[in-house]
């Protein structure tokens, strides 16, 4: 019995890859170091410091400390949040608001499970901050994925048991955060290849034939 869905951020609700790439890009670029997009599709739901640890892999130069790694992973956080300045409401679609709509009337509690620290602030941009129950992001866990950590606090802030929540997943290491910790993995996008999936489905709306 499935009361609660937890949603990922990017891939899922909204899609920022671009703008995460164009901001990894910049960084890399500014360092030296070769990134592609090939590349910058390992990054997805990676943490910001692991993200860059994927991306200093090619990194010829002088050893880098962990104080100038932070300075470069802020550094394109701060690209990429002047880029996300650009969402706009019509950056998340009809599906997506109205499937919210109808899991909140039939009383399925809704929170979102994204490894970003910028999750509050490109909710705020599409106007659907108010569409979640809780927010479980990057700014609450110590663990990316596909560690269930973030999928676990989102329970414990719905007041849910973690074998009746539903995640929603496009990213493979979400799909095995999502069994990690107990839960019903649905995938829809890239995270359909995942064998570790209960459900998969083609199109957001989807997970209504799932309540």
């Amino acid at each position: 019995m499935i009361d609660s869905f937890i949603f990922d951020l990017d891939g899922v609700i909204v899609f920022t890859d671009k703008y995460h790439y164009q901001a990894w890009k910049q960084m890399a670029d500014e360092l030296g170091v070769y990134f592609d997009e090939k590349i910058n599709n390992r990054l997805r739901g990676v943490s910001r410091m692991d993200s860059l640890e994927i991306i200093l892999e090619r990194y010829e130069g002088p050893a880098l400390s962990y104080e100038r790694k932070v300075e470069l992973a802020t550094h394109k956080n701060e690209i990429y949040r002047e880029l996300l300045n650009k969402m706009t409401p019509s950056d998340v679609s009809s599906e997506v608001r109205e499937t919210l709509k109808k899991l909140r009337e039939k009383g399925i509690k809704i929170s979102l499970g994204s490894s970003s620290k910028n999750a509050r602030l490109i909710l705020e941009k599409v106007d659907l901050l108010d569409a979640f129950d809780e927010i479980s992001d990057g700014n609450n866990i110590t663990r990316s994925k596909p560690d269930p950590e973030v999928f676990l606090k989102a329970a414990e802030f719905l007041h849910s048991k973690p074998e009746t929540c539903a995640v929603l997943e496009d990213a493979i290491s979400g799909i095995e955060a999502a069994k990690a910790a107990g839960m019903t993995a649905v995938a829809i996008g890239d995270a359909k290849a995942s064998e570790k999936a209960d459900y998969r489905i083609d199109t957001f709306s989807d997970i209504l034939k799932l309540i």
